[in-house]
């Protein structure tokens, strides 16, 4: 299941408060913006539900899901 070639992988919602970078099938980052401030979590999925969440971002499985950069990844993460 896992391409190690494909990885990282980013992605965020459309309304700009959550960003993902995907790692791996199993470990993945998200950026959260809560008005002013941002949260930095690191996910590692070892649920099932948790990585289907994962596999939807990848997919785009739901409307709301968009790609993203690494460029962009940075600026935000700063």
């Amino acid at each position: 299941m896992e391409n190690k070639n494909a990885y990282p992988i980013y992605r965020k919602l459309n309304n700009n408060r959550s960003f993902y970078k995907i790692s791996s099938d199993r470990i993945f980052e998200e950026i959260q913006r809560i008005g002013t401030r941002k949260v930095h979590y690191v996910h590692e999925a070892k649920q099932y539900p948790e990585i289907l969440f994962i596999q939807d971002l990848i997919n785009f499985a739901h409307q709301g899901i968009e790609d993203f950069t690494e460029k962009e990844w940075e600026i935000i993460i700063k």
